[in-house]
């Protein structure tokens, strides 16, 4: 089975395939954070699209596990020559023809149902006319007057039922009336380089962390808290727990039981780096106390680097009577 490339850029990784996505997500329990813009949508603090940002612990634990390797993207990026990219341009500008055409026919058959609809609506009109007319005749005949043929109302032609423009008109010039008026379309763009002539991701991959250290890509961790933090989240991973930044609960990470978007988490865990680090009483007291007013109990991990052992306390606030 294929690795995942994590493209690295100014020492964060990303992944851009929509698949290496689900297969991090559904089968690896890594989520990151999505951080690319999605079109139409106005909150774009809420709904987000492509890259996925991963933290530096699910990157090491991703290569460490061989499941991912690191890709130098800015390297990976050769100077295209003149030719390659006329080639590229002239690919792209086919590729917005054809959508322009799809949305297009799209926009055709939508008139031409439009028009069915308009033409069955009249007749259905034409319909109940009639029938209102039948039942005046006959309360006319039934009271003893005389029959009075009322005047058939106006029929409406289909040429005067508003049809929306296509878009190679709204692409036209704009007349006096609409010139103010401009129109906007969405044309999808290759989120990813592979498919570019000048782009080679085999010379700048590294398929461990020291490697990607020499290259001079990545540097997590580098300090003895850095790993301290790498071995508490590859140990929460390996019992099946989902991580989650922490940084809004006070701590390092969050811990879910499943996946975040089914479950809210559990723990908000923070990493102590060795057996015979302190910790202040007041910072247990309000690790204790934001953990149980967020619902949460908060996690205090101690990586013990000559053991090789990961131990847990679990701090809740109690009442006192």
């Amino acid at each position: 089975m294929a690795r995942i490339r994590l493209r690295v850029s100014n020492q964060k990784a990303y992944v851009w395939d929509l698949d290496d996505l689900a297969a991090l997500r559904a089968e690896h329990h890594i989520c990151g954070v999505l951080s690319g813009t999605l079109p139409h949508l106005a909150q774009q603090n809420v709904f987000l699209g492509v890259p996925l940002v991963l933290m530096p612990e699910e990157v090491v634990v991703l290569v460490e596990k061989e499941i991912a390797v690191l890709v130098d993207d800015p390297t990976a990026h050769r100077l295209p020559s003149v030719d390659q990219l006329e080639a590229w341009n002239n690919e792209r500008m086919e590729g917005v023809k054809m959508q322009i055409a799809a949305v297009e026919a799209k926009e055709a058959q939508g008139q031409k149902n439009a028009k069915s609809m308009s033409e069955e609506a009249m007749r259905k009109r034409k319909e109940r006319e009639e029938k209102r007319a039948a039942v005046a005749r006959a309360k006319v005949l039934a009271e003893g007057g005389d029959e009075v043929s009322p005047p058939s109302p106006p029929e409406a032609s289909v040429s005067d039922t508003l049809v929306p423009p296509t878009l190679s008109d709204r692409l036209g010039t704009p007349s006096s009336a609409t010139s103010s008026s401009i129109t906007t379309w969405t044309v999808t763009i290759p989120s990813s380089s592979d498919e570019l002539c000048w782009y080679s991701s085999e010379v700048a991959t590294y398929a461990t962390i020291e490697d990607a250290k020499a290259a001079g890509i990545w540097s997590y961790p580098s300090t003895p808290f850095e790993a301290s933090k790498c071995a508490v989240f590859l140990d929460l991973w390996e019992k099946g727990h989902y991580m989650g930044g922490g940084i809004r609960f006070g701590a390092d990470f969050l811990v879910y039981p499943g996946d975040p978007l089914r479950y809210h988490s559990h723990f908000a865990a923070s990493v102590i780096e060795s057996p015979i680090a302190s910790i202040r009483p007041m910072e247990i007291v309000a690790h204790g106390r934001l953990g149980t007013a967020t619902k949460k109990s908060h996690l205090l991990c101690g990586w013990d680097e000559t053991k090789q052992e990961t131990s847990y306390y679990s701090i809740e606030w109690a009442g006192f009577g």
